[in-house]
């Protein structure tokens, strides 16, 4: 009998996917031998070869998810694959194992299907092991463990299987690679005329896919594929995921699925969620009408699916969205291509044909010099990328593919749409299999006839690439108004009825060059003008795109004209309907700063308007004196150069000033002055740094201003770098290595001590941060260092400090050791570090103080009679301090509260904030704090108004708000933050979260306050506990690379910033929204004087899944990172208030390490007590 088609019935009623295969097997009593083939032997953990040696367990598993309700069964195949197979020695099995499974499903859903409700066989398809778009090696960006044409082969083996074996369907599922599914579609489509349902896997709180793909990304790239569906599964429960299938129903046309796990990893190998759970769940779902195939992956069983059956039967299916019909590509992000919208810029530099530089790197094999060009210009704001290798010398294939997968590693460029460009097939063709995402293949023509070029079409189609379709037939180039439109016409007409998208066809006109004196040339701007205007009238949907820099190509090396004709061509063609164009961004004036003689020439030669117009233009071309930057202006201030004409002058003003214009031509012209590039840095670029550190010591310069000044002098050094003999580098400055020590990631601090050590002549080794003791010291003795300075900004990182110095002690070194952070004093260094090593450690504050303690290290000053005199000073202290009460007393002592009037919360559990709006973080900023971070004390706003700080701060607040402008446009950070409030009681000291098993011991005060945070919890149910965990950090590391200190600073002192507005909102939203106390509350973290221990942030963390959640991860020291990350506690009732814990007895820090589960050891170093006190 024959049944409805899938694509029938998803119309009609939302269908029910079945649930986990292999948590099925794993309920049957399987021996070795079930796992055993006969030639192969033993295949331990393969279950897919249970269709050979256990069909019936296989068929009964079917049978059980079609008698929950199940429409759809999948096919027991999701490793069937020959690159999955190939683990096991059973490649050549793959067609056998997949071709049982099919009928194995076939069989059992015949047996099911009526003619009001036919199952269907979905043939699993999984991704491999392995990964297209991502280098194995960390030393080998361009190395990859399978290519697109092997995962080819072994999808069209398993695809023509199942088909062969009775499957309805194919379910590419548990996608983690785009460029993986892209084969896998191919593949399909090959072998099979199968509706194909695509399905991806995010694997984290990021929101994308393990290869970097947003989700919007991952729908652009298969979009207009031909697929029958699309969906999400695996990775996380539905609770987690919902967010992200909704994001997929508000933009596709395609029927939605999605089947998530059974919750998340309950940590015993099971799945945190019940079946009545997940169901209620899911059934939001299809409340909100977000899916059309609902089903379950890991964790699920028939119990599952019969409620989520039910549950689909009470609603209807999701309505697809319309399809819009706009031009959409991707690399790891969506970019829409609309009139309406701008001007799409494609950036050139990657252009052999176009840049000499590039074309020399690329045949030198300089990649990373390559990439570099390609990095600046993502950095500059192309939206697009050409990617061209066709030159003479050049392997066009092989450079063009090893290109693509060095780029694919660098995210600034991944993130982008390519436009792989070629005049050879082979090439276009080789650089598709290379990619993830929607890229722009240029180009197709008619140039040999109607056969290949719908053949290219196809193929470009079926990759899911857009095309740039030149207007070339078999005739030649269109060069006129008339053959433009009426080859684009023809084309269109072609593409269109072969089922190509409108949406992906860009059209280029052919810019040709204008003014060569060839009157059959000066209508070429204007007929491509009239063209696209006319071309988009008739060919709905379609793009126009073209390569800028022909037009002007009789004007080269008169920048000042060329830059006009540019700007002027593409006013026009922009408004006549151009949407992109191959062009370079610094090459272009504003239209309307044009002068006004020089705009009405090139007017007329490129709206063709005078006979006499390209012999206008070029006489009056002549008159003009060209540089880099155009027309020169006179400016009604004096610049450096009119100021100062002596150049070593000059650069040590801008240096002091912090103006980078013309530095890296200064620096050229001090180097013919001075003979050598050592002389330029000791003698001119040093002497404006030594103004910059003498002013900064006075107070007369700020942190940012010194920033500045370094970046300039960077700039400085390295124009000059190049020049330097080897082993001839500047004599000037000592040697200081910086570290943030081993478990520590806080590098604010550190970097700020770099910036500013650099300004007062030192030579910098930053190791950055979580350095281990041994490369410290290595690296100091290969560097011959003259200081070792250490940072840490959390407890435990003190005791780190200390063993680096027992390290250097040990070797018998007495290198001298500057220790500075948020946790280290002098007292700490004089009892804690100094004695543990012969040599000198001293401890600075700011860093205006690291130059003073620096100079005196190396001066030799004597530290140690200072430090002896501290601990004198302290040991004396101890003697002269009270006793620590007992205990037992300090119990008996604490403030004792009322819980008669517990407020209940309006709702329990967990509550994920991910990807929270930046915008409404900023709008939470802490000002007051965020200058102090820079070193400016005030408050805001009142410090604009300060007499000396006021301007500075000004001019810090527009630079960090310009800053977040780009951060938040550009959405280049993520915010991720996740709340959990949960039943609690206290009992003693503890705080029992939860049922019995979830302890959070806390510390009592045993001198002064004799409190303790569990004092604030009932010990009776009822009460209840909130914590967090959030995070602004997530992509600050990739938007800091490359970019120069200042930015880098501001950056991570905006994110910091942005974390702790993050906290102040999760904690307004826990008590207005989610539970509704009196009061405020406290929200104490881990680390701080109520709660001292940091290892505490690991209990958080397990209760809330954090990691999984929010992306944020602990170090074996307990720090988060990102760095801009927060966690902690809310308690809610109306008397809580923050106190510090302090000293406390050996006897009470035993108990509690005891109840931690930690050593005594451990306990002092994480909650950070300089001495535990004696009891009387």
């Amino acid at each position: 009998m024959a049944y409805k088609d899938i694509t029938e019935s998803v119309k009609e009623r939302i269908l029910v996917l079945d649930g986990a295969t292999g948590t099925m097997i794993q309920r049957h009593a399987l021996s070795e031998a079930d796992f055993t083939h006969p030639e192969k032997g033993l295949c331990r953990g393969l279950n897919d070869l249970l269709c050979l040696t256990r069909p019936d367990i296989v068929a009964d598993i079917h049978r059980q998810y079609l008698e929950a309700g199940a429409d759809i069964i999948s096919t027991n195949t999701f490793n069937a694959n020959a690159v999955s197979l190939a683990d096991y020695g059973m490649q050549d099995y793959s067609r056998l194992i997949t071709l049982e499974a099919a009928r194995i499903a076939r069989t059992q859903a015949d047996k099911y299907s009526q003619a009001e409700k036919p199952r269907y066989v979905a043939g699993v398809i999984g991704p491999t092991g392995r990964t297209a778009s991502i280098s194995p090696d960390v030393e080998d960006p361009s190395a990859r463990n399978i290519t697109f044409d092997e995962l080819f082969e072994a999808y069209g083996i398993q695809a023509k299987a199942l088909a062969e074996g009775g499957a309805d369907l194919i379910l590419i599922e548990t996608v983690f690679d785009s460029l993986n599914a892209k084969a896998a579609v191919a593949a399909v489509k090959n072998v099979c005329s199968l509706p194909i349902m695509l399905s991806g896997t995010i694997t984290d709180a990021s929101g994308r896919l393990l290869s970097g793909q947003t989700v919007d990304a991952f729908f652009t790239s298969f979009a207009r594929t031909g697929i029958f569906s699309i969906g999400l599964n695996c990775a996380l429960g539905a609770g987690q995921m919902k967010q992200y299938v909704r994001r997929l129903a508000e933009i596709s046309h395609l029927p939605v699925s999605s089947h998530p796990n059974a919750g998340l990893p309950d940590g015993f190998g099971g799945y945190a969620e019940s079946a009545s759970q997940m169901a209620d769940t899911v059934e939001s779902y299809m409340a909100d009408g977000l899916v059309n195939i609902i089903g379950g992956c890991c964790g699920t069983t028939p119990e599952y699916i019969s409620l989520i059956s039910h549950a689909a039967a009470k609603y209807p299916p999701r309505k697809p969205a319309a399809y819009a019909g706009k031009t959409v590509l991707a690399g790891l992000e969506p970019l829409t291509v609309e009139h309406s919208s701008n001007f799409v810029n494609v950036g050139e530099r990657a252009n052999v044909a176009g840049s000499a530089k590039f074309a020399r790197l690329v045949r030198e094999g300089s990649w990373d010099e390559a990439v570099d060009i390609v990095k600046k210009q993502a950095e500059d704001g192309a939206q697009i990328i050409d990617v061209c290798m066709d030159a003479p010398m050049i392997d066009a294939r092989e450079a063009m593919t090893h290109f693509l997968k060095l780029i694919a590693s660098e995210p600034d460029v991944a993130r982008l749409p390519l436009m792989i460009d070629s005049s050879s097939w082979d090439v276009l063709l080789a650089g598709m299999k290379c990619v993830q995402g929607k890229h722009i293949i240029n180009s197709i023509s008619l140039k040999n006839g109607e056969n290949e070029f719908l053949s290219h079409a196809r193929t470009i189609h079926s990759l899911g690439c857009a095309a740039v379709v030149m207007l070339f037939d078999e005739k030649g180039q269109a060069d006129t108004y008339e053959r433009k439109v009426e080859v684009a016409q023809r084309m269109y007409r072609l593409l269109t009825e072969d089922g190509f998208p409108a949406c992906d066809i860009i059209f280029d006109p052919n810019i040709l060059a204008v003014a060569t004196g060839i009157p059959e040339h000066d209508n070429y701007a204007a007929d491509f003008i009239r063209a696209t205007s006319e071309i988009k009238r008739t060919c709905p949907g379609v793009k126009i795109s073209g390569g800028v820099s022909n037009l002007s190509f009789s004007f080269r090396g008169n920048n000042t004209v060329r830059e006009a004709m540019h700007s002027v061509f593409l006013y026009h063609a922009i408004e006549a309907g151009m949407d992109m164009g191959i062009v370079n961004a610094g090459m272009l004036q504003v239209y309307s700063d044009i002068d006004p003689v020089l705009l009405g020439y090139v007017e007329d030669v490129i709206l063709n308007r005078r006979q006499d117009a390209g012999e206008r233009l070029t006489s009056y071309a002549q008159t003009l004196r060209d540089d880099a930057n155009g027309l020169l202006h006179k400016h009604e201030t004096a610049t450096p150069e009119e100021q100062y004409p002596d150049v070593c002058r000059r650069l040590a003003y801008k240096i002091v000033k912090g103006i980078t214009d013309k530095v890296d031509s200064d620096a050229i012209e001090a180097l013919k002055i001075k003979g050598s590039p050592v002389k330029v840095i000791d003698e001119v670029l040093m002497d404006g740094m030594g103004t910059v550190g003498e002013l900064f010591g006075q107070g007369k310069m700020f942190l940012p201003q010194v920033v500045k000044s370094a970046r300039v002098m960077k700039l400085a050094v390295d124009v000059l770098t190049p020049f330097m003999e080897r082993g001839k580098g500047s004599s000037t400055g000592k040697k200081i290595l910086l570290a943030t020590v081993k478990g520590d990631v806080h590098d604010i601090g550190k970097n700020i001590v770099s910036v500013v050590m650099s300004c007062n002549g030192y030579r910098v080794i930053d190791l950055g941060v979580m350095v281990e003791p041994e490369k410290i010291v290595d690296t100091a003795v290969a560097e011959n260092a003259d200081i070792i300075g250490l940072s840490g900004l959390i407890t435990p990182s003190l005791e780190e400090m200390a063993n680096v110095v027992r390290l250097l002690e040990q070797r018998g070194l007495r290198i001298p050791v500057m220790v500075g952070g948020a946790t280290t004093s002098k007292l700490h260094t004089a009892v804690k570090i100094a004695p543990l090593y012969s040599g000198t450690v001293a401890c600075s504050g700011d860093a205006s103080d690291g130059v003073k303690v620096a100079g005196e290290l190396i001066a030799g000053a004597d530290f140690k009679t200072a430090q002896q005199k501290l601990r004198d000073e302290y040991r004396h202290s101890l003697d002269m301090k009270k006793p620590l009460v007992s205990i037992e007393e300090a119990r008996s002592r604490a403030k004792k509260y009322d819980f008669d009037n517990i407020t209940a919360p309006r709702a329990t559990g967990i509550f994920p904030f991910t990807q929270y709006p930046l915008e409404e973080l900023r709008k939470y900023i802490d000002w007051s704090f965020f200058f102090i971070e820079w070193g400016i004390k005030g408050r805001y706003p009142d410090i604009f108004s300060h007499s000396e700080k006021g301007s500075e701060a000004r001019r810090l607040y527009d630079d960090a708000n310009r800053l977040l402008d780009e951060i938040t446009a550009h959405k280049y950070l993520t915010a991720n933050g996740i709340l959990g409030i949960f039943p609690a009681r206290s009992q003693g000291e503890d705080i029992i979260v939860g049922d019995s098993s979830s302890v959070f011991p806390q510390l009592r005060n045993q001198s002064s306050s004799f409190s303790c945070l569990s004092d604030f919890i009932s010990p009776d149910a009822g009460d209840h506990i909130g914590m967090f965990a959030v995070t602004a950090g997530l992509g600050l590391d990739d938007f800091c690379h490359g970019r120069d200190n200042y930015t880098v600073l501001m950056a991570k002192i905006l994110a910091n910033r942005m974390a702790e507005a993050f906290a102040r909102i999760i904690h307004e939203k826990a008590k207005d929204e989610f539970w509704g106390f009196p009061g405020e509350g406290i929200r104490p973290a881990c680390g701080y004087p109520s709660l001292p221990d940091h290892t505490g942030k690991r209990i958080i963390f397990d209760l809330l899944d954090a990691e999984t959640s929010t992306g944020i991860r602990l170090t074996e020291n307990y720090m988060m990172t990102p760095e801009a990350s927060v966690s902690g506690l809310i308690l809610a009732h109306p008397q809580a208030g923050y106190f510090a814990v302090g000293p406390v007895s050996e006897i009470q820090l035993d108990s509690y390490a005891r109840r931690r589960g930690i050593s005594f050891e451990e306990a002092k170093k994480y909650t950070g007590t300089i001495e535990t006190g004696m009891e009387k």
